[in-house]
């Protein structure tokens, strides 16, 4: 498709859009940085969960920093640009709690102002929650106009 809609949300997936690295930056944003650890606590098989970390430290979202000589073993930390994921799965978790999970939320985060946190986006210039009939399309390309 070489006409398709030049698109960031497209970009990002290339990088976090599997299930498996999603739910191994999950593991990393909880305070679990080893291996064994964030495969045990996600699910995945290790070939697939190396694989997504690979792709994660590659795109500068996580760093792997040796944490041990002999043998030599590495742990997971955030960079600033994966840091800058909190908020999109912060996000995800509240849609999935509204949209798709029965019961209470299984994961629930308090607030430095101690209520229960509901995320939401607002505007950085007027504080106003986003609403889609408040947003107007300004600009959208093809990859062929770039």
């Amino acid at each position: 498709m070489p006409n398709a809609r030049a698109c960031s949300i497209a970009n990002a997936l290339t990088v976090i859009g599997e299930r498996w690295s999603l739910l191994a930056l999950r593991e990393v944003f909880f305070g679990v940085h080893r291996f064994d650890r964030i495969a045990e606590n996600t699910g995945a098989s290790r070939d697939i969960l190396a694989a997504r970390l690979r792709t994660l430290v590659a795109a500068g979202v996580l760093d792997r920093r040796q944490y041990e000589q002999h043998p030599p073993r590495y742990e997971y930390v955030l960079t600033e640009a994966g840091q800058a994921l909190h908020t999109v799965l912060l996000t995800l978790m509240d849609w999935g709690d509204r949209h798709v999970t029965d019961g209470p939320p299984p994961t629930v985060w308090r607030h430095g102002c101690g209520a229960t946190l509901a995320p939401r986006t607002v505007c950085a210039a007027c504080g106003e929650p986003v609403r889609t009939e408040d947003m107007t399309l300004v600009r959208t390309r093809r990859r062929a106009d770039n």
